[in-house]
């Protein structure tokens, strides 16, 4: 009986894409994702600052209704996060290992799931505090629009909608700029310091819609995530405090509006 050969290793894994390859496909998953969102975000930037409302009485709305029929909406609403998920199933199936762990370019091995909670549960408390604080002291200075993070309508399905939004921008946000840019800059010979700055402007220039105040607090919060992203390798930890702070705004911000109507309404 003839032995077999052993299997070859998936080419996949072994092969290097040559560094044209490599820009082309970050700037097909960037135009297909934040990169897009970041260019929209300067217009709409441009846009605010040359209209004739001061933009300290101007608002966004980060989950807006997009029906008047609550069935459509919600159906909307599934479809619209769904759809936004796309380039993220799209970085996985780019950086797809086939030796565990499977995500390990992305910084997702599936182990210690308790420290990296735990470790993101930290970053709430670190990030989320001064953030507030920073937007509150932006509003006060016309450096941010009025941002409300639901808008939506209450129905049985509002809370499950804004968490799996919040969910959806966790990981687009963390998945692609972290993650997937860390691991194809660096496949590229880019330096860790470089790195991090470039994914921290990325960061701040999609978030420019809320403001010029939107850009500093966001290019801070990209420093520190990419810092201590680049000394752990692990995205978990990320991915778990973008998701709390989120859905802690979105799902808390109609209490606060209520009960601080001065410090978190919207303008009249």
């Amino acid at each position: 009986m003839t032995s077999r050969p052993a299997p070859a290793s998936d080419p996949l894994d072994s092969r290097s894409p040559s560094p044209t390859r490599l820009w082309w496909e970050i700037a097909i998953v960037l135009a297909l994702s934040l990169g897009q969102s970041a260019v929209y975000s300067i217009v709409q930037l441009a846009y605010r600052l040359t209209d004739t409302t001061p933009l300290a009485e101007q608002t966004t709305t980060l989950n807006p209704s997009r029906s008047d029929r609550e069935l459509f909406d919600l159906i909307y609403q599934v479809l619209s996060i769904g759809f936004a998920l796309v380039p993220v199933l799209l970085v996985c199936f780019l950086l797809w290992r086939s030796s565990r762990p499977h995500l390990g370019a992305l910084g997702l091995d599936g182990t210690k799931p308790g420290r990296d909670i735990g470790s993101g549960v930290l970053l709430v408390l670190a990030i989320g505090i001064p953030g507030l604080g920073l937007y509150l002291a932006g509003r006060a200075l016309g450096l941010f629009v009025a941002v409300n993070p639901g808008g939506l309508d209450a129905h049985w399905w509002t809370v499950p909608i804004l968490l799996l939004s919040a969910a959806r921008a966790s990981l687009v946000e963390e998945v692609i700029v972290l993650g997937y840019l860390f691991a194809r800059l660096r496949l590229l010979g880019w330096g860790p310091w470089p790195i991090i700055i470039a994914t921290s402007i990325l960061r701040a220039s999609y978030h420019l819609y809320q403001g010029p105040g939107a850009f500093i607090g966001n290019l801070a919060m990209g420093l520190l995530f990419g810092w201590l992203y680049a000394r752990s390798g692990r995205l978990l930890p990320f991915l778990v405090a973008h998701f709390v702070i989120d859905a802690t705004a979105f799902v808390g911000y109609p209490w606060a509006a209520a009960t601080w109507p001065a410090l978190f309404g919207l303008p009249g």
